[in-house]
């Protein structure tokens, strides 16, 4: 085995910090008393303070939550029933077309999802609002959760669903009885990367949001080009806090998961 060297180190500790200084800036500064975000004023909650006054960036906060919570139930509900699709049934007829188009959002560029999506709404007439933004998120999140929920399925003892059926249980009240239980965790799991993902899209949303429909990336966006503003950095800290919170959650449960199916 080779030895971790100097040069292996410092590779690691500037690639680390060419990925964080630039977020731990951001916070930093979020605590900056002075409104010149180059200057530091001191500590101060005053922008924390500002944030919550600040009733436009409430309201588009509290529209990405709606959209992140609605999203993100519909993605992890279809990705589940297309991930059971795709391990249970192996040879039906159009599944690789059908894997395709659910796993196609995962290497599409945001731009052509959003352009598309766009598309499809202006040809079928649909007023662009908070459901065509749900639905766009939906529709991007719905390939991450089918890969999370599938790793699951992959490694799964059916003996138990076997067990069931032999007992008298039909299909329906085995997969809510027995596999959703087992599944839960990578279930949840799921929901948390779909929610994530809907709270931190501007491309997407962008895209398919309307009048009285801006989420609080498209809220900050529009802020930033008038100049930064410590209280941005406020919120920009908040939404990576809940973002961080929420992936290592689902990492822990997936973590959790792999070990209980390696002592199973």
């Amino acid at each position: 085995m080779r030895r971790f060297g100097s040069f292996h180190l410092a590779a690691l500790v500037l690639g680390f910090a060419f990925l964080y200084l630039p977020i731990v800036a951001l916070i930093a500064y979020s605590f900056n008393a002075s409104r010149l975000v180059t200057v530091w004023g001191g500590f101060s909650t005053h922008w924390y303070v500002a944030l919550f006054n600040n009733q436009p960036l409430l309201d588009a906060a509290w529209l990405t939550i709606r959209v992140a919570l609605v999203s993100a139930t519909l993605a992890a509900g279809l990705g589940t029933l297309a991930a059971l699709a795709l391990v249970r049934y192996r040879s039906f007829a159009g599944r690789t077309l059908f894997s395709g188009m659910v796993l196609a959002p995962l290497v599409m560029p945001e731009v052509i999802t959003g352009l598309s999506l766009l598309l499809l709404f202006v040809a079928g007439d649909v007023e662009r609002g908070y459901w065509t933004v749900v639905i766009a998120h939906a529709t991007f999140s719905l390939g991450f959760a089918c890969i999370v929920v599938q790793a699951r399925l992959a490694g799964f003892d059916r003996s138990l669903e076997e067990a069931a059926r032999d007992l008298g249980a039909t299909p329906l009240t085995t997969f809510f009885t027995v596999t959703l239980p087992l599944i839960w965790p990578a279930v949840l799991a799921a929901w948390m990367l779909a929610f994530t993902l809907s709270l931190d899209d501007l491309v997407i949303a962008s895209f398919t949001s309307g009048p009285g429909a801006t989420t609080l990336p498209m809220r900050l966006y529009s802020a930033i080009r008038l100049g930064v503003s410590p209280e941005i950095n406020a919120a920009c800290t908040i939404l990576i806090g809940a973002v961080a919170v929420t992936v290592i959650a689902a990492s822990l449960l997936l973590k959790r998961e792999a070990l209980a199916g390696e002592k199973g």
